[in-house]
């Protein structure tokens, strides 16, 4: 759930943790092409990434032509034409509408009684265990799928196929062709099932409240409310995931003299949690892909009409005209400017405030319930989980 990878640059071995990317000095924009050759401009300072983000000629509709291949190399579901983040206009307007009351900041507060419940359940498991444990398997990807399969009103079934269609859904490109279109198929199966079963037996949970929305507010293709419930089953803890686990590689391997207080004071943990969303990308990928209607000044450089743009999110959050030069050194400081971690404008992410409550609270009482906890291997030694347009680690061996 921070700035959607698009075209997939991935370093050669040995692979550095996220938190250990070097990222260029923010500048005016420039020329760059993209790895299937399609040339583009890389927007870097914080002001100009957030025009581009914000600004209504900047969309993302036309990157993604009928029947001709990506403008911005994405495959997967996010590529799809029907994808809410591939709309723009009163296309992208109409799903917003239905989704407008189910992730307000109220409206996830509704939710934190139950999610602080599974918080605890995942923790009391992993007390349960032996020692050392992996908390990949134990923590940082069970505690987002079962938030996400309540929310949604997933069963068991659906619950186990979450990682196998994250791999597609959100594919760098690596899959053959015939295994991804048969995986996404299979998937759009089930997100139209899911919606018929809600229609017919509509219940408590999200699912159901978007198919209400959805024929309130009318007019929207069947193919559009299959990809946003996919998008939501996979992007709502995919994304979840990635963030905890690398935040907890980086505090545990690097960073132990913050574990204290971020068990102690659950109000620093969430500073600390959005200075990590800020600072640790989901990926590798430099830029969230939009295409230029007309001929747009950006930070004193005209970008033509029909250029490929990437906004770097990453370069930006470190902009030194807007955040100190050494973002690491505070974690608990309260950041200097938004974070363009969720993006910005229109396309801002759905799921924000659930990401922000999800992490803050498992971050936090982890520290609380183990304060003794540390690594068992070194972040060296950490195997990536590699395939998707995200990077977490495959195991965090622990102990305490």
């Amino acid at each position: 759930m921070s700035c959607p990878a698009d075209a997939h640059v991935r370093p050669g071995p040995p692979m550095p943790p996220l938190h250990r990317l070097t990222f260029d000095p923010p500048g005016p924009p420039r020329p760059v092409e993209l790895p299937d050759g399609t040339r583009a401009w890389q927007v870097s300072r914080y002001a100009d990434v957030r025009k581009v983000l914000t600004d209504s000629r900047f969309g993302r509709a036309r990157l993604h032509p009928p029947d001709a291949p990506s403008l911005s190399g994405e495959s997967g579901l996010v590529s799809s034409l029907d994808l809410i983040f591939n709309q723009d206009g009163e296309d992208h307007l109409r799903l917003r509408r239905t989704m407008r009351r189910a992730f307000t900041p109220r409206a996830v507060a509704r939710w934190r009684p139950w999610i602080e419940t599974i918080v605890e359940q995942s923790l009391d498991e992993l007390a349960d265990g032996d020692r050392p444990v992996d908390l990949v398997a134990g923590f940082t990807l069970p505690l987002p799928v079962a938030v996400i399969s309540r929310l949604m009103g997933l069963d068991t079934d659906a619950r186990e196929q979450l990682r196998h269609w994250s791999q597609y859904a959100f594919s760098d490109g690596s899959h053959p062709e015939e295994e991804m279109t048969s995986a996404l198929a299979e998937f759009a199966v089930f997100g139209a099932k899911l919606l018929s079963e809600r229609r017919s037996t509509p219940g408590e949970d999200l699912t159901s409240m978007l198919v209400k929305a959805a024929d309130e507010e009318g007019g929207i293709p069947e193919g559009q409310l299959v990809d946003l419930v996919c998008g939501l089953v996979v992007g709502g803890h995919d994304s979840t995931m990635t963030m905890l686990g690398n935040s907890l590689l980086y505090l545990l391997g690097e960073r132990p003299e913050a574990w204290p207080r971020l068990g102690a004071d659950e109000e620093a943990a969430g500073a600390l949690a959005e200075r990590l969303l800020h600072l640790i990308p989901l990926g590798d990928d430099r830029g969230t892909a939009r295409h230029a209607a007309i001929d747009t000044e950006v930070g004193g450089v005209t970008i033509p009409a029909g250029s490929v743009v990437l906004a770097d999110c990453g370069s930006a959050n470190r902009d030194p005209d807007v955040f100190p030069p050494r973002p690491f050194d505070d974690l608990f400081a309260p950041l200097a400017a938004p974070t363009l971690a969720l993006g910005a404008g229109s396309h801002y992410c759905l799921g924000a405030w659930l990401a922000r409550l999800e992490l803050q609270l498992a971050l936090h009482r982890i520290a609380a319930r183990f304060p003794g906890l540390r690594v068992a291997e070194p972040a060296e030694e950490v195997e990536w989980h590699l395939g998707t347009t995200s990077r977490s680690p495959r195991r965090i061996v622990v102990t305490w």
